[in-house]
C-alpha cells in the first residue's frame, strides 16, 4: 500500500481487514453511510483531516496505519488533483484585457465560498451551519465578453475549488436549447458518476444525486450562455462550498439569492490596451489618435474591438487611419466589423430574433431617437402605445441585454443603434418610419413648450386641460425634463426649422427664453435663438424678429462671451423694434447693449444704454425689465470701482425687488436676488471686508442650491471660496472649491477650472 493509491480502495481494504461493514464503520466513526460508500467508490474527493481522523478512530487503526491513511488522503488532495477529472476550459481565454473590478469581485466571492468551514470536511460530518454555494449572474449586451470573463475567472480561481471546475454551454441562443434535465445529466456524467448509478437512481433521482454531489464538493461550475431562469434554476445547488457563475444576455431577474455582475463596454484605456495587444505596440504607437478613433467607432465593445484588431492583424498593409476612416461611415460600420465568420451584427441578430413582435418594433424605432438616451414617455411616441405598455416592452429589451437602463432613462449602445437602424430600414416602410419620427418630434416640441412656460412670467403651471405623458407637475420637474431630453428636443427643433415650420420654432424658443437662465452653460442656446431669429425673420413680423434677435444677443454674450457679436445682434434687434414701433423690445435691446459695453469696459456707453432702457421699461410698466436695468446699473458701478455707490445701488435694487415681489415671477426674483447678493459680496470683497463678503456670497450660493441653478452656483461657489481664503478660513474655502468641482456638466467650465487651480494650490498639488 503506497501513498499514491486511491483513497477509496485504501479505505475499503482497511474496513474489510477490520471485519466491518459500511454501516458498522459509520456507527463507530460518525461519518455517514453514504459518505463512506461514495469515498470507497471514488465518487467523492479525498476527505479532509478531521474526517480521516474520525474514520481512523472508527477502524481502530494504530499510529502507523493512521499515518498511512492520512498520507493517502493528502496525496489525493495534492495541487492540481481533481478526482472527477473536470477541468473543461475552451480555448481563447488567455487573450483577455480589462475587467479588473469585475475580476476582483469574483475573486472575493470565490474566497468567501471556499472558506466556509475549511477546517474540517463538511461533506461527511453534519454541521449546525451548512455551507451555501455562491451564485453569480454575469449579464450584459451581446459582445461584452461575458463568456471570456467567466472562463478567465474560472482559471484564475481554480485553486479555490480543488474538486473540479466545469464549464457548460447552455446554448441559450439556439432555437431549441437543452432543458434542465438534459443539462443536469451532462453535468453528472462530467462529474464521473457511473452509468450504473445513474440508471439505478433513474431520471427522477438525478436531481437529488446532482444536489448531493455538488453539496459535497468544492466545485466551480460555469453555466455559460443561459437562455432564461427556467433553464438555470434547477441547476443551482442548494448547499455546499462551491461557486456557480451564470452568464446570460438576459439579466435573469427572476433568480433569487444571487450576486449580480452586469457588464458594459470597456473603458477608453482598456479598449486602447486591447487593440494595442492585437495590432502590436509598434503600429499602435505610431498613430495613437487613429487607435482611439477605431476604439470609439467600436463603441469600446469587446467583440467589435476583437474583430477590428483581428482585421488589422491579418492585413499588415492597412494603417490604423485607413480602418478608422472605414469605420467612420455609419452606414458601413457594421459591415466593416466582420472578420471571417465573426460578425458583430450576427451577435446582435441572435438576441433580436428572440424578441416578441412588440419589443422588436420598439427596438427598431428607438433608432429614431436623436439623443443617446430616452424616457419611457418619449419611447411611447414611437409606437403609439400607452405609457404602462411601453414600459413593459422597454423592460423586456433591458432584460435581454439590448437596452441599457439608468435612472429612468434607456440607452442603446452605439453599435446596437446602428443595428436597429438596419432592421428599421429592412422591415418597415418609409411612410411608417416618417410617421413615427414625426410623432416623436411633435411630442418633444409640444412638451418643451409646456415645460418652458413654467418659467415664463405670464404662464407657469400647465393648464388643467393639458394631457401630457411627461411629469411636469412642478417647475423642478419641468427643468428636469428639459435637461434630460435636451439633445432630443433640440434635434426636433432643428428638424422643424429645416422643414420650414417657422411658427413652431419661434413658439418653442419663446417658451424657453426665461428657462435659459437656469441652464446657461448647456452650450446650445446661441444655436436655439439664432434659429428662432431666422424663423422670425422668415415670418415677416418685425416684433417677433426684434424679440428673438434680443434673445440671441443675450445668448452670445452670457453663454459664450462674444460681446462684439452681441452688440451687433442687439443693434439689429433695436432696428427691428423701431420698425415694429415697440418700446418694450427697444428697451431690451438697450439693456443688452449696456451689458455688452460694460463687459467691454466702455462704461460711458454702458451707462447711456442703461438709462435709455430704464426710461423705456418704466414707461412700459415692465417690472422685470426695470429690475434688470437697476441691477445692470449697480454692476456698472462695481466694475468702475465706485464701491460705496455700488453697495447703495444693490441695496436699493433689493428694496425695489421686495416692494414689487408679488408682481415679479418667482424664479426671476430668485435669479435677481442671488445676483444682487453676489454683487454685494463682491463689492465687500473689493473693500476687503471679508466677513461681509462671505455672508452675501453664501446667501447667493444658498439661493442657487434652492433653485437648482448649477450654472450660477459654480460661479458663486468659486467667489465664496476665494473670499473664505482671504478671511483666513482655508478649511471652509477648500469645501467650497470641492463643491464647485463636483457640480454636474451644467456648471460654468471657467469656474470649475479656477476652483481646481485653487484646490491644487491648497493641497500643494
Amino acid at each position: 500500500m503506497t501513498g499514491q493509491e486511491p483513497f477509496g480502495s485504501t479505505l475499503r481494504a482497511l474496513r474489510l481487514a477490520a471485519s466491518l461493514t459500511i454501516e458498522a464503520l459509520a456507527e463507530t466513526s460518525g461519518v455517514s453511510v453514504r459518505g463512506i460508500g461514495d469515498l470507497e467508490r471514488g465518487r467523492r474527493a479525498a476527505p479532509q483531516r478531521r474526517t480521516v481522523a474520525a474514520l481512523a478512530d472508527g477502524l481502530g487503526l494504530d499510529e502507523t496505519e493512521r499515518e498511512r491513511l492520512l498520507a493517502v488522503a493528502r496525496s489525493g488532495r495534492r495541487a492540481g488533483y481533481s478526482p472527477t477529472g473536470v477541468h473543461a476550459f475552451p480555448r481563447g481565454i488567455d487573450d483577455f484585457f480589462g475587467r479588473g473590478q469585475e475580476l476582483a469581485a469574483l475573486a472575493q466571492l470565490a474566497e468567501r465560498a471556499a472558506s466556509q468551514n475549511t477546517s474540517f470536511d463538511t461533506l461527511a460530518i453534519p454541521q449546525d451551519r451548512p455551507a451555501h454555494p455562491v451564485v453569480v449572474a454575469v449579464s450584459g449586451p451581446p459582445g461584452t465578453g461575458k463568456t471570456t470573463l467567466a472562463l478567465h475567472a474560472a482559471r484564475q480561481l481554480s485553486h479555490w475549488f480543488p474538486d473540479g471546475q466545469l464549464v457548460l454551454d447552455l446554448r441559450g441562443m439556439d432555437d431549441d436549447p437543452p432543458g434542465p434535465t438534459e443539462l443536469m445529466l451532462g453535468i453528472l456524467k462530467a462529474l464521473q458518476v457511473a452509468d450504473r448509478d445513474l440508471a439505478k437512481a433513474g431520471p427522477q433521482g438525478h436531481p437529488g444525486l446532482y444536489r448531493q454531489l455538488l453539496a459535497e464538493r468544492r466545485c466551480l461550475l460555469v453555466l455559460d450562455n443561459a437562455r432564461d431562469e427556467a433553464q438555470v434554476r434547477p441547476l443551482l445547488p442548494g448547499a455546499g462550498a462551491g461557486m456557480v457563475v451564470v452568464t446570460s444576455r438576459r439579466m435573469l431577474t427572476g433568480l433569487e439569492s444571487v450576486h449580480r455582475l452586469p457588464l458594459g463596454e470597456l473603458t477608453t484605456q482598456e479598449a486602447a490596451a486591447f487593440l494595442t495587444a492585437l495590432v502590436g505596440d509598434e503600429r499602435a504607437g505610431a498613430d495613437p489618435l487613429s487607435l482611439t478613433e477605431v476604439a470609439r467607432h467600436c463603441g469600446h465593445l469587446p467583440l467589435a474591438l476583437r474583430v477590428a484588431g483581428n482585421w488589422l492583424a491579418t492585413r499588415t498593409g492597412w494603417s490604423l487611419r485607413r480602418l478608422a476612416d472605414r469605420l467612420a461611415v455609419e452606414e458601413r460600420r457594421l459591415d466593416a466589423l466582420t472578420a471571417g465568420d465573426v460578425r458583430v451584427s450576427g451577435a446582435f441578430d441572435l438576441s433580436y430574433r428572440q424578441l416578441t413582435p412588440a419589443a422588436a418594433r420598439l427596438f427598431r424605432r428607438l433608432a429614431l431617437v436623436p439623443g443617446p438616451d430616452t424616457s419611457a414617455a418619449c419611447a411611447a411616441q414611437l409606437t403609439g402605445q400607452q405609457l404602462f405598455e411601453v414600459e413593459d416592452v422597454l423592460e423586456e429589451l433591458v432584460e435581454v441585454g439590448l437596452l441599457g437602463a439608468y435612472r429612468d432613462r434607456y440607452r442603446l449602445h452605439d453599435l446596437l443603434r446602428l443595428f436597429a437602424r438596419t432592421r428599421l430600414e429592412a422591415e418597415e416602410s418609409a411612410e411608417d418610419t416618417y410617421r413615427a419620427r414625426s410623432a416623436l418630434h411633435r411630442w418633444l416640441l409640444e412638451t418643451a413648450v409646456v415645460a418652458g412656460r413654467w418659467y415664463e412670467p405670464e404662464h407657469g403651471a400647465p393648464p388643467p386641460t393639458w394631457q401630457g405623458t411627461a411629469d411636469l407637475s412642478s417647475a423642478e420637474a419641468a427643468r428636469g425634463w428639459l435637461q434630460s431630453e435636451g439633445v432630443n428636443w433640440l434635434a426636433a427643433l432643428r428638424a422643424a426649422a429645416t422643414a420650414g415650420e417657422h411658427d413652431t420654432v419661434v413658439e418653442v424658443a419663446e417658451a424657453l427664453h426665461w428657462f435659459s437662465d437656469q441652464w446657461i452653460f448647456w452650450g446650445h442656446w446661441p444655436e436655439v435663438f439664432a434659429t428662432s431669429a431666422r424663423c422670425a425673420q422668415s415670418l415677416g413680423d418685425p416684433l417677433l424678429e426684434a424679440t428673438h434677435l434680443n434673445y440671441h444677443a443675450w445668448a452670445l454674450m452670457v453663454c459664450e462671451s462674444r460681446f462684439h457679436e452681441s452688440l451687433d445682434r442687439s443693434a439689429q434687434a433695436f432696428a427691428a423694434a423701431e420698425r415694429a414701433a415697440d418700446p418694450g423690445q427697444q428697451a431690451w435691446a438697450h439693456n443688452y447693449r449696456a451689458w455688452a459695453f460694460r463687459k467691454l469696459g466702455d462704461h460711458t456707453a454702458a451707462d447711456d444704454q442703461t438709462q435709455r432702457s430704464s426710461r423705456l421699461f418704466e414707461a412700459a410698466g415692465d417690472l422685470h425689465g426695470s429690475l434688470q436695468a437697476r441691477h445692470g446699473a449697480a454692476l456698472s458701478l462695481l466694475e468702475q470701482g465706485r464701491l460705496e455707490e455700488a453697495l447703495g445701488s444693490f441695496r436699493q435694487t433689493l428694496t425695489f425687488l421686495d416692494e414689487f415681489s408679488d408682481r415679479i415671477a418667482p424664479h426671476v426674483a430668485d435669479i435677481a436676488r442671488l445676483g444682487l447678493h453676489a454683487g454685494m459680496g463682491n463689492s465687500y470683497a473689493r473693500t476687503q471686508c471679508w466677513e461681509q463678503a462671505v455672508t452675501h456670497l453664501q446667501t447667493a450660493v444658498d439661493i442657487c442650491r434652492g433653485t437648482a441653478n448649477t450654472s450660477l452656483e459654480s460661479r458663486h461657489l468659486n467667489h465664496l471660496g476665494t473670499a473664505l481664503l482671504s478671511a483666513g478660513r482655508p478649511k471652509e474655502a477648500y469645501e467650497a472649491f470641492m463643491c464647485c468641482v463636483r457640480l454636474d456638466p451644467g456648471a460654468d467650465p471657467k469656474a470649475i477650472a479656477a476652483a481646481r487651480d485653487q484646490l491644487s494650490r491648497l493641497t500643494g498639488g
